[in-house]
């Protein structure tokens, strides 16, 4: 059982230990800590990369009302005046609490591994550029290719500002990936954006950044993003990244955009069209995947559906994207963190969250 004192967990653990009065049994209810996005670009038709305020509070508020109680906004490559401007938008949300802080997934990435990113915002890696981007602060992770220009220096410069660095949308080889790892892995926390997804196929002769981020993780190095939910990944590569690394090392993730809890349709994501059928969005011309329409409690289920362990498949989407933060205070159900508490059926749908205390309708 969970006691909340105001917004922080006064008690978690079994029932007999309590000594408060108890409330009614509920054999039925799941208590799981509020869940933990690194990676959404959107939902409920709004999308972080846009230029609509009411739109993003929409996102976000519909993300948490699921059960997602720290959530990362994510932006796509844009030109540098209209990252800013993104930037200026999201900021006070940051500082408000709405949101974690933002992910800058670009512009630093591989043109060959652009995915439905637009190849028009694509640059070279430029310390100068990204360090005007991250001091205003609010953001909290940065995508880059390892392979783009001065990439080394692109890591120090997230350092610098106490900002994750991520590697993905790469064609490196692995060899290069490895060689970045080690680099940036000897400074402080790293992760790879969606593994798998923006990156070559693992071959027997060109194991690629896949495998160098597989090593990395299993050395414990390394979390690596997923997006299971079943669209990005077969449930089998899900079940056997957590085989492989373990939950410690595997960040599960939505990559939501603007068509998450709504219907089939047509869409943006930053500057692209995208048209959702079948909840499955892809660029409107080109067909590429364009983000995920599902929620992380969706990514959830569809991973405990793999056949992954609940606990296993809880920690990664709490506990461990949340110590990617460096956040002690989320992600976790203990005497003194915030009280964000996702109450679910034994299907994992959602019955009641709270969040820092406060009930949230479902």
């Amino acid at each position: 059982m969970v006691a909340v004192v105001g917004d922080r967990v006064g008690y978690a653990g079994p029932a007999a230990g309590f000594g408060g009065d108890l409330p009614p049994a509920a054999p039925d209810r799941l208590l799981l800590p509020g869940l933990v996005d690194l990676h959404c670009h959107g939902g409920a038709g709004g999308g972080f990369p846009d230029d609509d305020l009411p739109a993003v509070r929409t996102a976000a508020a519909h993300h948490r009302h699921h059960g997602t109680t720290t959530l990362v906004a994510s932006l796509v490559s844009a030109p540098p005046a209209h990252l800013h401007e993104r930037l200026d938008l999201l900021r006070p949300l940051v500082q408000a609490g709405e949101l974690a802080g933002v992910h800058l997934e670009g512009p630093f990435l591989a043109q060959a591994r652009c995915g439905a990113q637009d190849p028009a915002a694509l640059l070279p890696g430029d310390p100068r550029l990204l360090d005007e981007l991250l001091a205003g602060g609010g953001v909290v992770s940065v995508t880059l290719a390892p392979e783009t220009a001065h990439a080394d220096e692109l890591v120090e410069v997230c350092r610098a500002h106490g900002v994750l660095p991520s590697f993905g949308h790469t064609d490196a080889t692995a060899a290069r990936t490895t060689e970045a790892l080690r680099s940036a892995t000897a400074t402080g926390r790293v992760s790879a954006t969606h593994l798998f997804n923006g990156m070559p196929p693992m071959l027997s002769r060109a194991p690629g950044p896949v495998a160098a981020c597989l090593a990395a993780a299993g050395r414990g190095e390394l979390v690596v993003e997923l997006v299971a939910d079943g669209v990005h990944l077969a449930p089998e590569t899900v079940a056997m990244v957590f085989d492989l690394v373990g939950p410690a090392q595997v960040a599960l993730v939505s990559d939501a955009m603007a068509a998450a809890g709504m219907p089939d349709g047509d869409y943006r994501l930053g500057a692209l069209p995208v048209t959702v059928r079948d909840r499955v969005a892809r660029l409107t011309t080109g067909g590429a995947v364009a983000g995920g329409t599902a929620r992380l409690v969706d990514v959830l289920r569809s991973t405990v559906s793999a056949g992954v362990p609940l606990a296993d498949a809880v920690r990664a989407a709490t506990r461990t994207p949340a110590d990617l933060l460096g956040r002690t205070d989320v992600g976790r159900l203990v005497p003194g963190a915030r009280a964000d508490v996702l109450v679910t059926d034994p299907e994992l749908v959602p019955v009641a969250v709270l969040a820092a205390g406060v009930p949230l309708e479902v």
